[in-house]
């Protein structure tokens, strides 16, 4: 389902298309209600009517809502209107990683803190028993100010279904 600037889903308004993945796609949205922009991920509807898959996309919202540091994406809420399911996240601005790695090597000066950061992020998830199974490249944002943020936890896995949501 491709969403157009402009389209209302519940108090987002659509701004433009961010990117697209396995499990879903990805918009700049404004939020009405509390008057910032948002990224919305929206579950396609195709995919809407599995069960399976809408168990997935319910679970990467609680994974995610687990999850409160600083170089990693948050979320914000999960979302349903007109029959849209989408997880409602902050929006990052900045490249991803793999944008950068495209415009050649990096630096050890500008490697060392992404790793840093990356490390710690994955740290902290892995300390609640959460991992994120697809990190590359294209699901880390380099923030304008220098901070690293994971994206995209569709594929997280919590190691102890007791320790994680």
């Amino acid at each position: 389902m491709t969403l157009t600037p402009g389209t209302r889903l519940g108090p987002y308004e659509i701004d433009a298309p961010i990117g697209a993945g396995g499990m879903g796609e990805v918009y700049q949205a404004r939020d009405t209600q509390l008057k910032r922009k948002v990224a919305l991920k929206v579950l396609p509807a195709e995919v809407a009517g599995d069960p399976d898959r809408l168990a997935r996309f319910q679970r990467e919202a609680e994974l995610l809502a687990a999850l409160n540091h600083p170089h990693i994406a948050q979320i914000f809420g999960l979302s349903e209107a007109e029959g849209v399911h989408a997880l409602v996240m902050e929006l990052v601005e900045g490249p991803t990683l793999a944008e950068r790695i495209s415009r050649g090597p990096l630096p050890l000066d500008e490697a060392l803190p992404i790793a840093t950061q990356l490390a710690e992020a994955l740290e902290y998830a892995h300390e609640r028993g959460i991992v994120h199974r697809d990190l590359k490249p294209a699901n880390v944002k380099l923030t304008p100010d220098g901070a690293v943020k994971v994206l995209d936890f569709g594929l997280a896995k919590a190691l102890d279904e007791g320790t994680a949501p």
